[in-house]
């Protein structure tokens, strides 16, 4: 199996266990509104964070290449896989408490777009470091992500939720993925 094939399938994988949050949160902000308001929260949430992931994973994947920040990113994975091992290990999904203001259609995007700024960072973060210097898997994953927040995440969260075992290799991925970056960042700093 050639390197870039194992990079895709890591990509895939982190993308499967991480993209959902975004729509679902879109999803529970734009349910308090009418249908009208309400394709306008779903519009504006996504657009924002398909904004927020292109700006995130350019960012991420400059930070990575200087030395002692693929450490800092790898130990926040570890973090991250330690939170994913206890929801698939209590077999729960999370509740997202987010205080929802429904009587200002700018508020309710402003919260979409909020809570998008903290859930795009793991999956921006997992993706980066999963393609190192494959710029074009990098770019891949960032439209995969996009498009299962986008069009698939309830989905994906009924299949993952369904077959439990994708997220124990999503999970496992991650882990292969933050202990690459902090060994090759140890590497280069001892």
């Amino acid at each position: 199996m050639t390197e870039q094939l194992i990079i895709l399938i890591e990509i895939i994988l982190i993308d499967l266990v991480l993209a959902g949050d975004n729509a679902i949160i879109i999803g529970m902000v734009a349910s308090k509104f009418e249908e009208s308001n309400r394709k306008k929260i779903i519009f504006w949430g996504i657009g924002g964070a398909v904004v927020l992931r292109i700006l995130f994973t350019f960012i991420t994947a400059y930070l990575l290449q200087i030395s002692g920040l693929r450490l800092i990113g790898g130990l926040l994975l570890l973090y991250i896989c330690y939170k994913l091992y206890r929801d698939v290990i209590q077999n729960k999904i999370e509740e997202k408490n987010i205080d929802i203001d429904n009587s200002n259609l700018k508020k309710a995007i402003f919260t979409v777009i909020l809570a998008d700024v903290t859930m795009s960072l793991d999956n921006v973060l997992g993706v980066a470091g999963a393609a190192k210097d494959h710029y074009m898997l990098l770019a891949f994953g960032l439209g995969l992500s996009i498009l299962l927040m986008a069009f698939a995440a309830n989905y994906t969260a009924r299949l993952i939720k369904k077959y439990s075992w994708i997220s124990w290799v999503g999970l496992i991925a991650i882990l292969l993925v933050a202990i690459q970056l902090i060994y090759e960042d140890l590497q280069i700093l001892l």
